[in-house]
């Protein structure tokens, strides 16, 4: 009897960004997208997979001012329209609000752009 090489089908593209959005491997989900806070893994030390190439460039950052805008701005204008709090409160308030929600949404939008380029294959170029 021989043995069925197994055909494993690639993972979907929400698994990938799920896995993207927790530092893990796009294809094999294992921990370790990112080496430290922002720097790339070369490859994967589980199942190999290189992405060490990829460039995410400005989306990242990009990802995380929209997302942290949207869930800032909307309560502020709330709270200021209801409330009227001193200015240098909410200045303080709303500063370490928004510093400690781009804090940790960065690492996690850079791993969801990294995996959803590995996922479409969107490999990019060394500048020369």
């Amino acid at each position: 009897m021989t043995a069925v090489p197994s055909l494993r089908l690639p993972p979907s593209l929400p698994t990938v960004l799920w896995r993207g959005l927790q530092g893990r491997c796009p294809k094999c989900g294992t921990r370790g997208l990112l080496h430290s806070y922002l720097k790339v893994t070369p490859s994967c030390s589980h199942c190999g997979e290189a992405y060490g190439h990829f460039r995410a460039d400005d989306m990242p950052p990009w990802l995380t001012v929209f997302i942290v805008a949207h869930i800032v701005i909307p309560p502020m204008l709330m709270l200021e329209r209801n409330y009227q709090p001193d200015i240098w409160l909410q200045g303080i308030g709303w500063s370490v609000a928004t510093l400690a929600l781009t804090l940790l949404l960065l690492p996690r939008c850079k791993g969801a752009v990294l995996s959803l380029m590995w996922a479409l294959k969107a490999e990019g170029s060394e500048r020369t």
